[in-house]
């Protein structure tokens, strides 16, 4: 087994000569028997084509990929290079208010004022905290603007992390070893990635470590440079977990911080690092707390209902 390494130029000609959603990928995969990795360079920027396999096979697939990258370049030079699709799939050619298109050409957009406003102060702002009721994409949209920054090469990690709180089933009778254990907790961020990125470029990301996704407590510890990082479910974390997870932000990092502070499963709200942290960091320059309401839900429309119905419900308890 050998493995062998091409330069890749951008993210275009990435998905010029992967195809979308990696589909020429897995094609030259299963054509050549070699196995493909795109990575990263942590140090130079620049991606990289790893070719990995036996040594006739790795240097027939050299040969192949090597001519569709001269072509592609020969198009580029030209002026006419689109990544095999149309110009409007190219993340360079957004418009202001398109948060990320996915890997299957749907454009990720703000669906109400409130979410463009969001989106605004991520894209201005090194710390934005998103706070609201659930549905309102609080969470998505801080993933789409993560994606769009690594595709724009604004950053060269993705961070996301959840505090692991044990409501009604304890982890030590939860089969499997720690990280098997906490899975279940950090499935629904998995859920935004699948639809954003496709199942092939999620894994790839995931393999080469441009995309992170981990319990917060496996946050201690570190520092993250050149990274978006993002917090969700913050509700749930303690202050001094919050404090733990603001301070991990190295240069050239930006993070997004969400909750929603009426839904926390710890014993007291008052116990939640994400409610005393507004009053904390309120008056701090270059920190953002956007607020969301029920009109910006975009899930089911009887999500809002419910929502105004406990609302109504928990004001006559008192």
């Amino acid at each position: 087994m050998i493995k062998k390494k091409i330069q890749i130029r951008s993210t275009e000609e990435a998905v010029g000569l992967l195809g979308e959603a990696d589909s020429a990928l897995r094609e030259m995969q299963s054509h050549y028997g070699v196995q493909l990795f795109l990575r990263q360079d942590s140090d130079s920027e620049e991606l990289v084509l790893w070719v990995k396999g036996n040594s006739t096979r790795v240097e027939r697939a050299m040969k192949k990929i090597r001519q569709k990258l001269s072509d592609l370049r020969g198009e580029t030079e030209g002026g006419s290079f689109t990544g095999g699709f149309s110009r409007e799939h190219i993340p360079e050619e957004m418009g202001e208010q398109e948060a990320y298109r996915t890997s299957f050409g749907k454009m990720i957009s703000p669906r109400t004022p409130n979410q463009g406003r969001y989106i605004e102060a991520i894209e201005k702002n090194d710390l934005v905290f998103g706070i609201g009721p659930a549905g309102t994409g609080k969470t998505f949209l801080a993933v789409a603007c993560a994606l769009k920054a690594l595709d724009l090469r604004q950053t060269q990690r993705v961070i996301v992390t959840r505090p692991v709180v044990e409501a009604g089933e304890k982890l030590g009778f939860l089969p499997g070893d720690l990280l098997e254990k906490v899975d279940p907790y950090l499935r629904p961020i998995y859920d935004s990635f699948y639809s954003l990125l496709g199942p092939e470029r999620f894994r790839m990301w995931r393999e080469s470590e441009v995309l992170e996704i981990v319990p917060l407590a496996y946050m201690r510890g570190r520092t993250f440079e050149n990274a978006f990082i993002i917090l969700d479910e913050a509700q749930n974390t303690t202050p001094e977990q919050m404090k733990m997870f603001l301070t991990r932000m190295g240069r050239g990092s930006k993070a997004v911080v969400t909750g929603d502070v009426t839904q926390t499963d710890l014993t007291s709200i008052k116990a939640s690092g994400l409610v005393q942290i507004s009053e904390i960091l309120r008056n701090v320059e270059g920190i953002v707390f956007h607020h969301f309401t029920q009109e910006d839900v975009i899930r089911h429309p009887l999500i809002k209902n419910i929502l105004r119905a406990y609302e109504k419900w928990e004001k006559r308890r008192g």
